[in-house]
């Protein structure tokens, strides 16, 4: 459930006070190594295969005073930044996510290489409009990079106005979303007759539906791919709770059960990038651990699969 929304002018007020009371330090700057880049079809833009989400971790109220869950949001964007990521995707559906976005990122190192993302999620048009009015003062920007229909919710009242928001430069890119492996057959074909430049769906080691027909699909529409949920909402280290990372986990650098997943998602040659989302600094750099080092190829993905499913 969203909660409830302080007026702009308190959100801000209480968040600026919250932020100069800080006395952290910033994460140090160093030299991260080269990440992992995919091409963006429709533009030949360059981005990271991690990037962030923000359902759920950076829903954070201002109201009840939460100094130390903002700066621990903070902390998440220096570790993103500092590791060269740039893609952070949002929704006016995680509650109070793009209000914190909008005051953190002006006083995070490296947020000008921000690739922004964002949804809308209203029927109508005229709501739908004001939706994204909102969203884009509430991040603090020009304009976003890719604007989204969330869940698909009134497509055919938003892909129209998306194309001509696009066309007078007010969003870079459009894209249609899905979730929880939702409506495929409605998100194919709307793949295939409308002009998009992204997509975004569920995939992840133990839920591969995606394989079979919309990653194929995107790649012979020439279309970006952003997965949510590469982590299953958390189930995935459940599965894995007290089991030690297997041999092949040395053969790709990876140091960690997040590094696996997300090495898993990012190597199928259809994926564009992986938003995982988290509350901690110190799960961001582990997920940022992903974008470098090799990638398993064919051969060693099956492998992963396979070993994964034994874990039932």
């Amino acid at each position: 459930m969203i909660g409830r929304e302080l007026p702009p002018f308190s959100r801000r007020r209480f968040l600026a006070a919250a932020l100069s009371a800080l006395a952290l330090p910033r994460v140090p700057r160093v030299q991260a190594a080269e990440p992992l880049l995919r091409t963006l079809p429709a533009t030949g833009e360059r981005l990271p295969a991690v990037g962030m989400g923000t359902w759920i971790t950076f829903d954070v109220n201002p109201a009840v005073g939460n100094t130390a869950a903002l700066t621990a949001r903070w902390q998440v964007l220096q570790e993103f930044f500092a590791a060269g990521a740039r893609m952070i995707d949002s929704s006016p559906m995680y509650g109070h996510a793009e209000a914190v976005l909008g005051e953190l990122l002006p006083q995070t190192p490296g947020s000008d290489a921000l690739f922004s993302a964002t949804k809308v999620w209203t029927p109508g048009r005229g709501m739908g409009e004001r939706q994204m009015a909102r969203s884009l003062d509430l991040w603090k920007l020009p304009h976003f990079d890719l604007m989204q229909i969330h869940n698909l919710v009134d497509q055919a009242t938003h892909l129209p106005t998306l194309q001509r928001m696009k066309e007078a430069g007010e969003i870079r890119s459009v894209g249609i979303t899905t979730s929880h492996g939702r409506r495929h057959a409605e998100f194919a074909r709307l793949m295939q007759r409308e002009p998009l430049d992204f997509v975004q769906f569920t995939y992840h080691i133990a839920y591969r539906q995606a394989e079979e027909r919309l990653l194929p699909l995107a790649a012979d529409q020439g279309l970006a791919v952003i997965i949510n949920r590469p982590f299953d909402g958390g189930r995935l280290f459940r599965r894995v709770r007290g089991v030690p990372l297997p041999g092949w986990a040395a053969e790709l650098g990876c140091d960690n059960w997040a590094q696996v997943f997300l090495k898993f998602v990012v190597s199928h040659p259809a994926v564009t990038c992986a938003i995982p989302a988290t509350s901690q600094p110190t799960h961001m750099r582990e997920n940022m651990g992903a974008v470098t080092g090799p990638l398993p190829d064919v051969a060693l993905r099956r492998r992963m699969a396979e070993d994964f499913e034994r874990l039932k």
